[in-house]
């Protein structure tokens, strides 16, 4: 059996933006699991996200070449879970709470990254 970190990944590998579903709660789950937390469900499924977002939290790693500087940010998905990743696309000072954002597949450091754009 494939651990579903490793799954996703393959998803992500294919340009794909997979999340999981409880087939009897209907409850969506990110970051991979075995089991839904909360409910224990052990029926997950892979289902393809959305892609739609909102900023809930943002920070700005500062470095000491301005340009080196990057936003690290939790998203708030449309299906529900919230996830860690960046905005690209954006100056990293423009990136606000509650901006609409859309997923996109990225490759960096030699394996594909699920970062976001303005929607």
């Amino acid at each position: 059996m494939i651990q579903p970190e490793a799954e996703w990944r393959a998803h992500l590998a294919e340009g794909r933006f997979m999340i999981q579903r409880s087939r009897s709660t209907g409850g969506h789950v990110f970051y991979p699991r075995i089991v839904e937390p909360g409910t224990g469900a052990d029926d997950l499924q892979w289902v393809e996200a959305s892609g739609k977002g909102v900023v809930h939290a943002v920070t700005v790693v500062r470095k000491k070449d301005p340009a080196d500087s990057y936003n690290v940010v939790l998203v708030d998905l449309a299906e529900g879970p919230r996830l860690m990743s960046r905005v690209d696309g954006i100056d990293v000072d423009a990136v606000r709470i509650g901006m609409d954002v859309r997923a996109r597949i990225v490759e960096g450091e030699g394996k594909p990254l699920l970062v976001f754009v303005p929607a």
